[in-house]
């Protein structure tokens, strides 16, 4: 990916260093230059993207992109894309997840020291808060693109590079530097080398760096035969139930572990398996109904002055078609301002997420206890709640959650690469042919196939009614669901 504004200088020597086996995509922000036609004529892929800023550009490209590996090189002659094949390698091995290339100035005022020293004092940040051997945010990286999408990257702006490496961090990617030259560039830079670009540049990063990664909250059950998924039986015996309860759990929390966070918490009723991935506290369940152990997850996680507060996002285990994606775009920090809580609505007019930005026990405990639990109406009491309370609330994709065979059947049809539908296949010959609806019937009546979208299909375990394609709507709150 080349992030292009008026470089179309620069543009044929940058093109003409693309090594072997590597696809250029050069993303055009506007110029007045010629820089997309030149570009195009020269053999790259040209990609416009309007909105200005280094960010936007850069997620274009990555968003255009169809390769497994991706790289970002800055396209005004500072860095040779013919040492990319160096940072790619750590990422094909298997030793590095995200590399970034650390900058050896090669003349004079390639670098200078005001920006040498910001950066400096940047990168002394980042290892102090990631713990990663960082000396250099540069523009040269490389990782695979499915990691940086399941980051669920929202800066637009100039704090795009700082916020791929918080995320990459926060979410367990293992990240390393490459030594690489660093050339007195080609024209003017439209960040550092202006006063306005400077300053927003410092304003983007320390937004970045104040905001707080979140909680991620898992609400589940030991897959003990007998005692998860009895909806499910008797067309599955307790033991089937039980594993396909064990597959979604497990789903659920690889899934959680590739979105960015400070904490993940697993608040369990039983004993913790197999499962288990590293990494995960477990807290076990208060006592009481759903409604209250809810509410004392939300409580476990509060604490501290207003202002201080870190987000938390809670979600179940019976949505093992949830995408990671999904909530990191809707948990980044730039999606984050003017939101006070996320709403997850499930089809079956329950929800499947609730997370608050400021958690506190006496707000979880007014929102979620004395709410009928697994009801049709559940989400739209909880939603209620919600608009009592002021809060303006980021509604999440509807997801269906599964508690029957039909929809058991519907969620591994929705995800084919999931544990829990590898297990469906297996048992699926077993299950008579007459608990299972045809794909048609497996929508409620009021829904319109036609509304359920890709976006739409990737989510965890308390539900709503309304099938919508739109990613995130933020409302001040009247009408929802949870389970």
């Amino acid at each position: 990916m080349l992030p292009c504004l008026d470089e179309a200088e620069a543009l044929p020597w940058v093109l003409d260093r693309m090594p072997p086996g590597f696809r250029a995509i050069v993303v055009d922000n506007g110029s007045s230059d010629g820089s997309a036609e030149l570009a195009r004529s020269l053999g790259a892929l040209v990609v416009p993207e309007p909105r200005r800023g280094f960010g936007a550009a850069c997620h274009a490209g990555l968003l255009a992109a169809t390769a497994e590996y991706v790289c970002f090189c800055d396209c005004d002659a500072s860095l040779d894309p013919a040492e990319l094949p160096s940072l790619l390698d750590p990422v094909r091995d298997g030793t590095a997840d995200l590399v970034l290339g650390r900058r050896r100035p090669t003349a004079r005022g390639a670098w200078p020291l005001h920006a040498r020293l910001a950066n400096a004092e940047l990168a002394r940040r980042l290892r102090a808060r990631t713990g990663a051997p960082l000396h250099d945010l540069g523009p040269m990286r490389v990782a695979r693109r499915r990691r940086l999408l399941d980051l669920g990257l929202g800066d637009r702006r100039s704090g795009y590079p700082l916020e791929m490496v918080l995320g990459a961090a926060a979410a367990g990617m293992r990240i390393a530097e490459r030594e690489v030259a660093y050339r007195p560039r080609a024209g003017r830079s439209k960040v550092t080398g202006t006063l306005r670009g400077t300053r927003q540049a410092v304003h983007d990063m320390g937004a970045l760096l104040a905001a707080p990664a979140p909680t991620l909250l898992v609400l589940a059950k030991s897959p003990v035969p007998g005692r998860v998924k009895t909806r499910l039986t008797p067309a599955c015996t307790p033991e089937q139930a039980a594993a396909l309860a064990e597959a979604a759990l497990a789903d659920t929390l690889e899934t959680l572990g590739r979105v960015p966070a400070g904490r993940r918490i697993l608040v369990l009723e039983g004993a913790p398996g197999r499962w288990l991935p590293p990494g995960w506290e477990v807290f076990p369940q208060a006592g009481g109904g759903l409604d209250v152990r809810l509410a004392q997850a939300f409580a476990a996680v509060a604490g501290g002055p207003s202002g201080d507060r870190t987000p938390a996002l809670l979600v179940g285990m019976d949505t093992p078609q949830l995408s990671a994606r999904t909530l990191a775009e809707a948990l980044s920090a730039p999606a984050r301002a003017g939101v006070d809580a996320w709403f997850g609505p499930a089809v079956d007019g329950g929800f499947w997420a609730l997370g608050l930005a400021r958690p506190d026990a006496e707000l979880a405990r007014r929102l979620l206890v004395g709410v009928p639990m697994s009801t049709g109406t559940t989400g739209a009491v909880l939603r209620g709640r919600l608009a009592a309370e002021g809060l303006r609330v980021a509604t999440l994709p509807p997801l269906t959650d599964v508690d029957t065979v039909a929809e058991a059947a519907e969620v591994a049809g929705l995800a084919p690469n999931t544990r829990f539908a590898e297990t469906w296949r297996g048992l699926s010959p077993t299950v008579p042919s007459r608990s299972v609806p045809s794909r048609a019937a497996l929508l409620p009546p009021a829904v319109p196939r036609s509304a359920v979208s890709a976006s739409a299909l990737s989510s965890s375990a308390f539900s709503s009614s309304a099938v919508s394609a739109s990613a995130l709507s933020t409302t001040p709150a009247p009408g929802g669901t949870t389970r």
